[in-house]
């Protein structure tokens, strides 16, 4: 099993999840243009809102950025 510490402190995970369902809803409701750029902001969400489901955040990681709380 792969163990991976978090990285994202508790207020910027909330802030991930609001901001990917805002984006995915907007994909889905038409407020974005058809196409590669649906794609794109469909992908951007369903990431935002992965990575603050698991708490880690690879990009944030590789920067060394380590949470200070938990």
């Amino acid at each position: 099993m792969i163990f991976l510490k978090r990285n994202l402190p508790r207020w910027e995970r909330t802030a991930r999840i609001v901001t990917g369902l805002a984006i995915g809803a907007a994909a889905f409701a038409g407020f974005v243009p058809a196409g590669i750029v649906m794609y794109l902001a469909i992908a951007t969400a369903a990431t935002l809102v992965l990575t603050a489901s698991v708490g880690f955040c690879p990009a944030c990681a590789m920067l060394g950025r380590r949470s200070q709380e938990e």
